[in-house]
């Protein structure tokens, strides 16, 4: 299960590194996490979008009722179904994104997904008062008015919102980073700061390349170019920065993903634009966001962060836990004792620490137990494969053919850091170099990593070629089950029993 040993083309890769190192941005440690409290300025916009487009629901849905009341509908029956109405109205909308619209919304992009919503707000809550009220159900011709009613004033009621709103955000342009390549980040801020009707004033450049370039001599106006977490935190203070547009996704590149994460951190609202239709696919269109959405024709989504609990990873959690307690449980001898005979073979600093890139390219501490001593803290970051040193003692090489190294990783697991199933982590320096080089590296960081998984029970371990894992791993992530994680575990349980480990 060891990664430490591993080949970008099937051979050995060289161990002799740059010192200049591509960046990878962390997400701030003093920064809250995204799913915390948002600052205050954020909320603020948040509630100026929603509030407004909620009261024209509510106030649509209850002149819908009086007319309906007016022309000889039951009053008891239309008002018994009114209110759960507006709350299941107001809920589902908020569900699907509807009080969240996109840059020069209008009121019929989200038609079809209002008519959905309210019709079942409306059909529930019909459903709820003929429960409660058998001999007093509420007529399909009523229900099919009040829908048709809601759903026509609602339009009406929100375009005029959305109107005043484009109104405001022109005479008041939001402060917006772009994210992304300089270049292309030069000419999406060009086309922002000559279309104001968006409400999106660009104030710099986030630049992913690995050293920004200049921008060309037709970019006007010029945006500062920021590389630095604290340029960009500095930017997002003094701009009140509160909207960002990113030209790729985070999982296509792990710095991308790390100022993505930045910014969330600060409660700023991402976008993803894109001009030739290549990034923009691979954002899966939810009910309620309109499809054509664009920023004058930079195909435009709203990128909302994970969920941080879905069903799938609740599931997957619950079974990391049901399985690394007992197992710490039962392998604390073995800990104990391989502890002791580090201790005994290599003296004092028997876990060996090192910084690893997990899921949202967040960075975290993996815990093993030494087999080696580094040279310095660089050769740790860079040195690829250790498993020929000569430095390595009896105990470590033990330790590393049998994998008993990798069981502090369970600690890992306990804490949340990684899963027991999922893509193997890697060090920063490495998940820089491998996305450069291999388009679909860094979109194995989309899903927790793992002490085991897919590309590892098929061999893909030591010196194998990481073009092919990356590949075992994204397949893994998209077809993932969670019997497959089953299936992973017993595979790696069968595998350290027959090869005594990697």
């Amino acid at each position: 299960m060891s990664t430490e040993s591993a080949d970008t083309s099937g051979a050995a890769p060289t161990t002799t590194v740059d010192h200049a190192a591509p960046k990878v941005f962390p997400p701030p440690r003093s920064a809250p996490r995204p799913a915390g409290r948002r600052p205050d300025h954020v909320q603020r916009a948040r509630r100026g979008d929603a509030v407004p487009l909620a009261a024209a629901d509510c106030l649509a849905a209850a002149v819908a009722a009086g007319a309906c009341t007016s022309a000889g509908a039951p009053a008891a029956q239309v008002l018994g179904v009114l209110a759960p109405a507006v709350v299941l109205t107001v809920l589902l909308h908020a569900r699907g994104g509807l009080y969240r619209p996109a840059p020069l919304a209008a009121a019929s992009d989200e038609l079809p997904a209002l008519l959905a919503r309210t019709a079942a707000a409306w059909g529930l809550s019909a459903a709820l008062w003929a429960g409660l009220s058998p001999d007093d159900g509420l007529r399909l011709s009523a229900l099919l008015a009040l829908v048709t009613g809601h759903v026509v004033l609602a339009t009406a009621g929100r375009g005029g919102v959305l109107v005043l709103r484009r109104r405001a955000l022109r005479r008041r342009p939001r402060a917006t980073l772009v994210v992304g390549p300089t270049a292309t980040g030069h000419r999406l801020g060009r086309v922002l700061h000559e279309h104001p009707q968006y409400g999106l004033r660009p104030v710099g450049v986030v630049s992913t390349d690995a050293r920004a370039a200049d921008a060309t001599p037709g970019d006007r106006p010029p945006l500062p170019v920021l590389e630095s977490e604290e340029d960009i935190t500095r930017a997002v203070v003094q701009n009140v920065v509160r909207q960002a547009v990113l030209t790729r996704t985070p999982e296509s590149d792990p710095r991308t993903a790390g100022v993505a994460t930045l910014l969330r951190a600060h409660g700023c609202t991402l976008w993803i634009a894109d001009d030739e239709q290549a990034v923009v696919p691979a954002v899966p269109h939810r009910p309620g966001r309109a499809p054509g959405a664009h920023l004058w024709g930079f195909a435009c989504r709203r990128l909302d962060p994970p969920p941080a609990r879905t069903v799938a990873t609740r599931a997957k959690r619950v079974l990391d836990l049901l399985l690394v307690v007992p197992a710490l449980v039962l392998a604390s001898p073995v800990l104990l004792a391989c502890a002791a005979a580090v201790r005994l073979a290599d003296g004092p600093g028997v876990v060996f620490r090192q910084e690893r890139v997990g899921r949202d390219g967040r960075p975290f501490t993996l815990l093993k137990f030494r087999t080696l001593r580094p040279a310095d803290a660089y050769e740790s970051a860079t040195l690829w494969s250790v498993a020929r040193d000569r430095r390595m003692s009896r105990v470590g090489s033990l330790l590393r053919r049998s994998s008993l190294d990798e069981l502090p990783q369970l600690w890992n697991v306990l804490r949340g850091d990684m899963s027991l199933v999922g893509p193997r982590p890697e060090r920063p320096y490495f998940v820089a170099k491998f996305s450069e080089t291999y388009p679909g590296y860094a979109r194995r960081h989309r899903m927790p990593v793992g002490i085991t998984g897919l590309a590892q029970v098929h061999g893909l371990r030591g010196d194998t070629s990481i073009e092919d894992r990356a590949r075992f791993d994204n397949h893994y992530i998209a077809s993932w089950t969670l019997w497959q994680d089953v299936r992973i575990l017993v595979r790696t349980v069968t595998s350290l029993v027959r090869h005594g480990g990697s």
